[in-house]
């Protein structure tokens, strides 16, 4: 399928097409027909499915066959839990929508308020807001949303672990009750399904890449290790140029800092970002990321939902997470839009429950790296994956070679979600 068969509107297909972008993804396919006719949408998909196009595309058709009159009022609103997410849901409207009539406007806190309520003022059709600096500014008088006809939350489980349930309710309170509300979620937590029943009306769902399942286009291994040798087995694989750029996942923010701090004495450039960091700090190392300035970036769970960066060669779990799904959310941050990527794990002795449950949710034996320069002592480990079942691969160098297909950037398909 291509975007054409999905009934887009000249300018929007102009759009697409000068980003080389022809063949929308499952969630595009399923999503555009559904938003265009006006319907509330359930999105059950993970980051990087293609969902931030799913409903941007849409929207845009919808709002520019309105007419415009005199003031811009506020047509559409975008809910993110942060303002990664809300920066790059905000490029998404610039590229899609750069042909169309509209304007659009992110907001968020941790700045000052003076630049967004000067915006405010000036008017714009779709606002993309976190919620603090949306209630904020809504209290302020600075938002009148009364002419919404469109709310879009995203992230909702997200929203949910970063303790913004609350906030959120409060701006569905008062929004107009006649709109159309579109739902995104990885998960289904009960508190969660909760809320998208008193949101809902009527919805369509959708729903994309089940958490079980694991792109096939990456390559994933297993190295056994004992805790104390796992930073100098982490500094020995990123010593290899074929990581050119690495994703590393920690369980805690001391954590991150931690393994970032440990790769700086060893030469190695990295940074650290996680929810103890300021929004400034936090989006100062996303862009070195993206840009290439910084090689490596450390992460914890939570601060990694919202980076998106375009063919990310590695994600490195130096701790598995306790929680299988979440191990399926770390390693789709590579391997996107078709293209190969690289998943490494560490695992020692007090991670082997851990492992044998991603093992079990994904429905494969991930295959261990038997010889690498700091195995684990403990060499009964290993069994948990025999070679019967060729889940034990030889690489001498202990860094899998860099599959050069990556490198290639699918024409037909999104690059930024």
């Amino acid at each position: 399928m291509t975007f054409k068969e999905l009934n887009l509107v000249a300018p929007i297909l102009d759009a697409l097409h000068a980003e080389g972008y022809t063949n929308p993804t499952p969630i595009q396919q399923e999503a555009i027909p559904i938003v265009l006719q006006g319907k509330d949408l359930l999105g059950c998909a993970q980051t990087g499915t293609g969902k931030t196009a799913a409903f941007a595309v849409p929207m845009l058709q919808l709002l520019s066959a309105e007419p415009q009159k005199g003031h811009r009022n506020i047509k559409a609103l975008i809910l993110t839990p942060t303002r990664e997410l809300a920066i790059q849901i905000g490029e998404s409207f610039a590229t899609y929508g750069k042909h169309l009539n509209l304007k659009h406007l992110v907001i968020f806190g941790g700045v000052p308020q003076g630049a967004q309520t000067h915006a405010l003022r000036a008017g714009t059709d779709i606002l993309i807001a976190t919620p603090g600096r949306l209630l904020d500014l809504m209290d302020q008088k600075f938002i009148n949303l009364q002419h919404l006809s469109i709310f879009v939350l995203d992230e909702a489980d997200r929203m949910l672990d970063m303790g913004f349930i609350h906030d959120v309710k409060k701006v569905v309170g008062r929004i107009p009750v006649k709109r159309q509300t579109l739902f995104f979620s990885a998960t289904m937590p009960p508190e969660i399904q909760k809320l998208a029943n008193t949101i809902l009306v009527k919805p369509e769902k959708v729903e994309v890449t089940p958490v079980s399942s694991t792109v096939d286009a990456i390559d994933q291994s297993i190295y056994f290790v004992d805790r104390k040798n796992k930073k100098k087995l982490l500094t020995h694989i990123l010593n290899d140029k074929k990581v050119l750029s690495a994703l590393v996942f920690t369980r805690t923010k001391h954590g991150a800092d931690k393994v970032a701090k440990d790769l700086a004495k060893d030469g190695i450039i990295a940074e650290a970002i996680h929810g103890n960091k300021s929004q400034n700090a936090r989006q100062n190392a996303l862009n070195n990321f993206k840009s290439g300035r910084t090689r490596v970036l450390v992460a914890t769970d939570i601060a990694a939902r919202g980076i998106d960066v375009e063919l990310l060669s590695h994600v490195i779990n130096y701790e598995l997470p306790n929680v299988p799904e979440t191990y399926v959310h770390r390693i789709g941050r590579t391997g996107r839009a078709g293209a190969s990527g690289i998943a490494m794990s560490f695992c020692d002795a007090e991670e082997m429950d851990d492992l044998k449950a991603i093992q079990k949710l994904i429905g494969i034996k991930i295959p261990v790296v038997e010889v690498h320069p700091y195995m684990a002592e403990d060499s009964g480990l290993v069994q948990i994956n025999p070679p019967k079942n060729k889940a034990i691969v030889q690489r001498p160098n202990a860094v899998p070679a860099f599959n050069t297909r990556h490198k290639k950037k699918p024409a037909a398909q999104f690059k930024k979600w």
